[in-house]
């Protein structure tokens, strides 16, 4: 939840401003008033001159009372929640409170939000007492992700007559960020996953040897067989070694946002695909315990160039997670022409699993990927076919100036990667699943002929048509 507050001021111009704030009828009156002085002046008749005096006077009174009132009202905005996935309704909660020692007239509120949430919400309020409040809500929804800014909100006061408008703004406004729509995962064990635990390749220091124990105090219940004697005996005090912490998988999700690579727009379209599918694994594997980058085609990653993200189930698991769908929220087609900037990025190795969204490669890029998979410990792609996502109205195929996007699938797997193409309408469940498979299988089938010591999966299941 969000929400912010603060106190109405006028819109600048001063009593100039205020003449233009007259109504339909305020502009009558005062016409109708010239007119009558006017015909008063040719016909002779100061009686009528009286009665468009009159006429003319009510608007322009109105206007200054209306323009020396000093209300002073406070507003508040608060969102629930601010952060919402795509095609999901967020309240948005306003609440008005009189701070003055008079009592308002009618007053009608308008808030400013942008188009693709909907209509401006308007309401109109009745006489607020001084010290009273008044809370109204309304609610938003998009089916485009984004980070959309909500007022400031705008208040008109009119008088009893309805002869003048005047409109003052508060400076507070809200940020609503959508977030791409998260897709649950099954649990499935992937290729060169670890249990997450010092026993791992990546095993730190402090735990390698006797002379890199760090111990600490004994406490009540510890293990004897635990006692370190070198410490005890420099410490005077029994000193224990300390328990094997636990390590966290690393993993790098990979978007390929190459302007190029993705047909179509809308959010129906292959880049929008991509972009769930990236924030849905993103999620899963902080869920299971791996510390996540995001990294994307321009060489820009998140969290950071260290990949920290988080640990498992924990608050920090959950703040990486926000940290990568904000990020995702606003990711935008890049006009990278290949995917040389990660593959600088991924050059240093250790990155562990590697989960890549690639738009529709040609052979140079399929074969950068190639070597991105040499960097990482397992890693599976999934490949935009091209052909399919061209595809028209009537099954119309457009052409596209790549490879077949079973020749891509090809190079790819024959560098290492469980690659498995992505068409319209497929499920990233199934997909998620159907890699694991093969991943599985292809790190079994290495084992068994004497694949190298990194645990890479290779298969070559049969491509899909």
């Amino acid at each position: 939840m969000s929400g912010g507050g603060s106190e109405a001021t006028p819109e600048p111009g001063g009593l100039r401003a205020a003449l233009g704030g007259l109504t339909t009828r305020g502009r009558s009156f005062l016409a109708a008033g010239i007119a009558a002085a006017v015909c008063s002046y040719v016909l002779g008749q100061p009686d009528l001159l009286r009665v468009g005096l009159l006429l003319a006077a009510l608007p322009l009174v109105c206007v200054v009372v209306l323009h020396r009132t000093r209300y002073r009202v406070a507003a508040g905005r608060t969102l629930s929640p601010a952060r919402v996935p795509a095609a999901a309704e967020s309240r948005v909660q306003l609440r008005m409170e009189n701070v003055s020692r008079l009592p308002t007239g009618v007053l009608m509120l308008q808030d400013r939000v942008p188009y693709v949430l909907g209509p401006r919400p308007r309401f109109v309020l009745d006489r607020v007492e001084a010290g009273g409040h008044r809370e109204v809500s309304y609610r938003v929804r998009s089916d485009l992700r984004g980070r959309y800014r909500l007022g400031p909100l705008q208040l008109r006061l009119s008088d009893p007559f309805g002869m003048c408008e005047l409109t003052r703004s508060f400076s507070s406004s809200d940020t609503l960020t959508v977030v791409p729509r998260v897709e649950p995962l099954p649990a499935v064990r992937l290729a060169g996953e670890t249990a997450g635990y010092g026993d791992g390749r990546q095993r730190s220091l402090a735990l390698a040897g006797d002379d890199d124990v760090i111990p600490r105090d004994y406490r009540h219940g510890d293990d004897l067989r635990r006692i370190h004697w070198r410490s005890t005996a420099r410490h005077g005090e029994l000193m224990v070694r300390r328990e094997e912490q636990p390590q966290k998988a690393r993993c790098t999700v990979l978007l390929d946002t190459r302007d190029t690579a993705h047909p179509g727009n809308g959010p129906d379209s292959a880049f929008e695909w991509a972009v769930a599918a990236a924030a849905s694994a993103a999620a899963h594997l902080l869920e299971r315990g791996f510390s996540v980058r995001l990294l994307t085609d321009t060489g820009t990653s998140v969290p950071g160039p260290d990949g920290a993200g988080g640990g498992a189930g924990g608050t920090d698991s959950a703040d990486a997670a926000g940290l990568l769908l904000d990020a995702l929220a606003v990711v935008e087609h890049s006009d990278e022409e290949g995917l040389a900037a990660a593959y600088d990025v991924l050059r240093g190795g250790g990155e562990g699993l590697l989960v890549a969204f690639f738009g529709d490669l040609d052979e140079e890029q399929a074969a950068v990927a190639g070597q991105m998979r040499r960097r990482s410990g397992a890693a599976i792609a999934f490949v935009l076919d091209g052909d399919a996502w061209h595809r028209g109205p009537g099954g119309i195929r457009f052409a596209t100036g790549q490879v077949p996007v079973a020749e891509r699938l090809r190079l790819l797997r024959r560098a290492g990667w469980t690659a498995l193409p992505v068409a319209p309408g497929d499920s990233l469940t199934d997909l998620w699943r159907t890699a694991a498979d093969q991943a599985g299988a292809g790190e079994r089938a290495g084992e068994g002929s004497g694949a190298a010591e990194d645990g890479a999966s290779w298969t070559a299941a049969g491509e899909r048509s």
